[in-house]
């Protein structure tokens, strides 16, 4: 597999730009070298994957990695429904981030806003633990009627906050609002984006024509 590697490598060398070769090089030696000369086996899918995520620790907040069953969980929202907590969120560090709480569901209803930080879940501590996204959303999902105990950290207030949200089936749904603010100009507000989230809004485009038509 080592071996395989390194020819593909090599293969793409002529596509590198100066410089890039020798750092690239240097990354696939070591790799070689603790593969082949540790002590003990080692996992060399999670070597490279920690490897990428150590590289992007030393960038800004926003850049992260992903691997493929990661991001099929976070698709999951996109294409149906699920049972949570309904909030949007991105990580911040080690410390999940509501970008906005899903509009009435279950943690809006208690009272959880954007910009909190949610950094425990059910007495358990999931901010400051190094513990993965993957643990972290199997933390808050849930079958629907069962109780999540948040601890939660807001800007300008010096205590945490404790919520007990009921979680609920999450209905991923795209427009929030469609209304004419007058005879010639339509209000659509996009709540948030999913794979439908195209054909909603041509649909509330042609909601909205009919209804000016109409006023006339």
């Amino acid at each position: 597999m080592a071996v395989a590697g390194l020819l593909t490598v090599l293969g793409m060398q002529a596509q590198l730009l100066p410089g890039q070769e020798a750092q690239l090089h240097k990354l696939r030696i070591a790799e070689l070298a603790i593969t082949n000369l540790y002590v003990d086996s080692v996992d060399e899918e999670k070597l490279v994957e920690d490897a990428i995520r150590g590289m992007l620790e030393k960038l800004d907040p926003h850049s992260s990695y992903s691997n493929a069953k990661e991001v099929k969980q976070m698709n999951e929202p996109l294409q149906g429904s699920f049972d949570g907590i309904g909030v949007q969120f991105n990580m911040m560090e080690d410390t999940l981030v509501v970008i906005q709480p899903i509009t009435k569901g279950p943690s809006e209803k208690v009272g959880i806003v954007a910009g909190d930080r949610i950094v425990g879940v059910n007495d358990t501590a999931i901010a400051g633990v190094k513990m993965s996204r993957e643990e972290i959303m199997r933390r808050l999902r849930g079958p629907k009627g069962t109780l999540a105990r948040l601890k939660v950290l807001r800007q300008g207030i010096k205590d945490t906050l404790l919520f007990n949200v009921v979680r609920d089936k999450i209905p991923v749904k795209s427009i929030d609002a469609t209304y004419m603010i007058r005879p010639t100009v339509g209000y659509i507000r996009i709540g948030n984006f999913s794979y439908s989230t195209c054909r909603a809004t041509a649909a509330a485009i042609c909601r909205l024509r009919l209804t000016s038509h109409r006023s006339f």
